[in-house]
């Protein structure tokens, strides 16, 4: 699994996450004002699954009913990863089965993990 953290997160996750995959966050790879969208396309054609705290990606994938790429959404209040990233981490390995086949992930640190699988249906 190669995770691509948004600009919204500290580069310190792709640390955080190297302990047990790939991880890059975009600054190292894309310009600092691409659009969500532009992230997303790169994600798809190189296959990352994006980390990220903004709810516009969860958005985008419901309104396209697109298959990927997969999305991780880590809802906190702290986003450091000094403080929540081993439970990240820990979820993340939970549900790498369900982010490669392609899904919407939500973590938040002391709550069960939701896991939708893409593409999302309308309820």
């Amino acid at each position: 699994m190669k995770l691509l953290i948004d600009m919204n997160l500290s580069p310190r996750w792709a640390i955080t996450f190297l302990s047990a995959t790939t991880a890059d966050h975009w600054s190292t790879i894309g310009r600092h004002d691409a659009t969500d969208a532009e992230i997303m396309a790169y994600a798809r054609e190189h296959g990352y699954v994006v980390v990220t705290s903004d709810l516009d990606f969860s958005a985008m994938l419901a309104a396209s009913g697109a298959e990927g790429p997969s999305v991780v959404q880590i809802r906190a209040d702290n986003l450091d990863p000094s403080v929540i990233g081993r439970d990240v981490l820990v979820a993340l390995i939970e549900v790498e089965d369900q982010l490669e086949r392609g899904a919407l992930v939500s973590i938040a640190p002391g709550r069960p993990t939701r896991v939708r699988v893409l593409p999302l249906q309308n309820d």
